[in-house]
């Protein structure tokens, strides 16, 4: 009977094994992130183009051509590359306006595809409505052309005037050209052929750095991940992948960890906007939270003599109601030491407070060194 139930057991026990790893991997994940959702891998990032042209077609909506304007000299140079030489007092159209035309080049783009491009007005054009941008090359940093834009304006809002009132949607001298840009050069750079990657984290943190080393080295199973600093991982390109970066960043990117986030309160001052991250602290401390408000009211009153008087006149009487508030109702409110975000939250809310007075409080328990956390002020 024990033999049996010991090759049972045995029989069983790769199955165990498999239920107890897909119960593992069915575990909510909690704050774990994705590792390619919190870096950037070296080499594989954007570059910003930009080029100065021309948008003709437009419905008298275009540039004032006034003498020594940009526009103007723009459109004789481009009528003079053209064969054609027109005086510059023959140049009186309203249907031409310069603009300025952005694109973003993708990671490891080809020459021939396609990117969209965005064009803005840089004159006094009221609209760029059915206009056609002609060719504008489009330079890097560095100064080369890097792709070619051209095509038919997409404007996403609209101006219309009458004689008493005017209505505008959106922003009518801005405009989008899909698929705009045809790229005339590559970036060089082999990923297949690196020996070594850099692993950024778009959140510096020494913790989460040294995680994100540890997950990539328990995958792999050899030491080929070190922080660098805080900011960046040291990833070497084991034997086995030699050749294949590209799947090994495959692999390691859906790998998941739990960043570790610095005790942070983020104020907008102009919308009143607190935003507070989840390992905000604060040591014990009392509150206590009142204003002065003062409210006068104006209302005047009409005063005149009784019915059949011989003396008296109407007149205006001035009548003037002050009221105080003192806020005397608020009492002072004593937070514990080392409660958490939610704790310290329904404190401050208990005091019947706002966000803008809630930030003069965020700042006042900094001053006083219970807050610990670093408060950043937009």
């Amino acid at each position: 009977m024990k033999t049996i139930t010991k090759r049972v057991l045995t029989l069983l026990k790769p199955a165990l094994v498999a239920c107890a790893l897909v119960a593992v991997w069915a575990q909510p994940a909690d704050a774990a992130s994705r590792i390619k959702d919190i870096v950037e891998f070296e080499g594989v990032r954007d570059n910003q183009l930009v080029g100065y042209g021309l948008v003709v077609g437009l419905n008298g909506t275009g540039d004032s051509l006034g003498d020594g304007h940009f526009t103007k000299q723009s459109l004789l140079a481009m009528l003079e590359r053209l064969g054609v030489k027109p005086t510059s007092d023959g140049l009186t159209s309203s249907n031409t306006a310069a603009v300025m035309v952005t694109a973003t080049l993708p990671p490891f783009s080809r020459k021939g595809s396609r990117i969209d491009v965005s064009v803005s007005a840089l004159g006094d054009s009221d609209s760029l409505t059915g206009g056609t941008l002609l060719v504008t090359p489009l330079l890097g940093a560095d100064g080369e052309v890097y792709a070619v834009a051209q095509g038919q304006l997409a404007v996403g809002g609209f101006s219309a005037a009458g004689n008493a009132e005017s209505v505008t949607k959106g922003v009518p001298t801005a405009a989008r050209i899909a698929n705009g840009a045809i790229i005339e050069r590559e970036i060089g750079f082999e990923l297949s052929s690196l020996q070594s990657v850099n692993i950024s984290l778009r959140n510096p943190d020494f913790t989460t750095a040294r995680r994100l080393a540890q997950a990539i080295n328990a995958f792999l199973g050899t030491d080929a991940a070190r922080p660098r600093d805080l900011g960046t991982v040291l990833l070497r390109v084991p034997d086995n992948y030699e050749g294949n970066v590209v799947g090994l960043l495959t692999d390691i990117e859906q790998l998941r960890i739990h960043p570790d986030l610095m005790a942070r309160v983020v104020i907008d001052e102009h919308s009143g906007t607190i935003v507070m991250g989840e390992n905000v602290r604060i040591s014990t401390v009392a509150i206590a939270q009142g204003s002065l408000t003062i409210r006068i009211t104006e209302a005047a009153q009409v005063s005149q003599p009784g019915p059949f008087a011989e003396v008296g006149e109407t007149t205006t009487v001035d009548r003037t109601d002050i009221q105080v508030d003192e806020q005397a109702d608020n009492r002072l409110a004593v937070v514990d030491g080392g409660v958490s975000l939610q704790d310290l939250v329904n404190g401050l809310n208990a005091l019947g407070i706002g966000p803008r007075d809630m930030i003069t409080i965020l700042q006042a328990i900094k001053a006083a060194g219970a807050l610990q956390a670093d408060i950043e002020v937009m």
